[in-house]
């Protein structure tokens, strides 16, 4: 008996002195995890806007399409200028297959000889000044214009249209282009809602310039859009009114696409919402987003 109490004495010292049970180290590892991975996540949340970098992607039932920031807004405004002038989708179709060939639906400075634009238009065979075909709105009001004195062109094969507008060395170049000028359509003159995302970092914002975003949107689809807005003295968002849902996505996607040059923070429309601090993750459920006003903020 006396040893069996000199033993358990010293087992009570060595408790005493730190050892403590067993389950108490696993409880304080576990906090340890559980604090590592929390950090983890936040670390996670704070860096993620960085990771994707900018750009764009268009997602359609026929495929998707990479783009970036200024290819993006430039297909935009190409199905813009196509609601204006109240055109047919197959328009836009030979419009994209022209740009992509000619440009990469960039707004090029300069080009062959003295081409410049998306459509890489020459002022020397009569298509304006350089500073207009610069313009994206003007080179494809210009292109269209064009396009709509071929005659029958709607129903011509499209390398065929195009190159008698383009008048270019290699007409027949443009039709490897129609699969992807045909999902370019699908998704920015509104066939299939909530299809083109784009995403930038923090860093990459600018300030906020909605009303010159007005501006420029009327510039492209016309007069016939109207806005409205909260009465305030400075109203936190402007809503674009629509008259069918077609028109609805073409007006959000253009939003989308130019929300980087003029600050825009959110997009709303049609039970979907976009935000530019989530700009990746594209269109979310937003039951309160209006069927009638595309709202921008």
């Amino acid at each position: 008996m006396a040893v069996w109490a000199r033993l358990k004495a010293r087992s009570a010292e060595g408790r005493g002195r730190g050892g403590g049970p067993p389950w108490r180290w696993t409880v304080v590892s576990a906090i340890a995890v559980v604090a590592v991975v929390v950090g983890g996540y936040a670390a996670f949340q704070r860096a993620r806007p960085y990771l994707h970098g900018s750009g764009c992607e268009v997602r359609a039932a026929a495929g998707k399409m990479p783009l970036d920031l200024d290819q993006a807004a430039n297909a935009a405004t190409i199905a813009a200028v196509a609601f204006r002038k109240q055109l047919p989708e197959r328009a836009t179709v030979i419009a994209y297959a022209t740009a992509i060939q000619e440009s990469h639906i960039r707004n090029l400075p300069g080009g062959d000889r003295d081409s410049v634009g998306m459509f890489q238009q020459r002022p020397s065979q009569g298509w304006g000044k350089p500073a207009q075909l610069r313009d994206p709105v003007q080179a494809t009001s210009k292109f269209f214009d064009a396009l709509v004195k071929v005659k029958d062109y709607l129903d011509r094969d499209l390398h065929d249209s195009a190159q008698r507008v383009q008048r270019s060395a290699d007409g027949r170049a443009y039709a490897q282009h129609e699969p992807d000028g045909k999902l370019l359509a699908r998704v920015f003159t509104g066939r299939e809602p909530g299809s083109a995302r784009c995403w930038y970092p923090p860093d990459k914002k600018t300030a906020p310039r909605r009303a010159a975003a007005i501006r420029e949107m009327r510039r492209a689809f016309g007069g016939r859009l109207q806005v409205d807005a909260p009465r305030s003295a400075a109203p936190e968002w402007d809503g674009v009114r629509v008259t069918n849902t077609r028109a609805g996505w073409a007006v959000a996607a253009w939003t989308v696409t130019h929300a980087q040059v003029y600050g825009l923070a959110e997009v709303r429309y049609a039970g979907r919402h976009w935000q530019a601090d989530a700009g990746h993750d594209g269109w979310t459920k937003d039951e309160d987003a209006p069927t009638d006003h595309v709202i921008i903020q």
